[in-house]
């Protein structure tokens, strides 16, 4: 059953340790330029989906690639998830523009993310 909240995988953020070398192998992998491009962070939109590059893991300390679902309302989502045993990483933040932001723990430990555009 498809639940019409969760609109999919639309954004996986990769940690990178050397943000100018891995900016030219994703450039080479998707085939384009980045849209976004800072000291902090490194975006590309190719075919519906945002792939970025996270210098160190960024804030979130991320050790490994985090998908993010996008839904319609992170904090029902969030709830829904917890109430079935996952347990909230970071919870529900702004990160700009009206963008939602939270991270979560499934039963293996695996981080996902949820992503609610205003």
């Amino acid at each position: 059953m498809t639940d019409p909240t969760t609109l999919g995988i639309k954004t996986v953020l990769h940690p990178v340790a050397d943000l100018i070398r891995a900016k030219a192998v994703y450039t080479a992998l998707l085939g384009t330029e980045p849209q976004t491009e800072g000291p902090y962070y490194v975006g590309f939109d190719v075919a519906g989906q945002h792939i970025g590059l996270v210098p160190g893991g960024g804030p979130q300390g991320m050790t490994s690639p985090v998908a993010y679902w996008h839904v319609t309302d992170i904090e029902a989502r969030l709830a829904a998830v917890t109430a079935a045993g996952a347990t909230v990483r970071e919870p529900v933040r702004e990160v700009g523009a009206g963008r939602l932001v939270a991270t979560f723990t499934d039963a293996d430990g695996n981080v996902l993310g949820l992503i609610q555009d205003q």
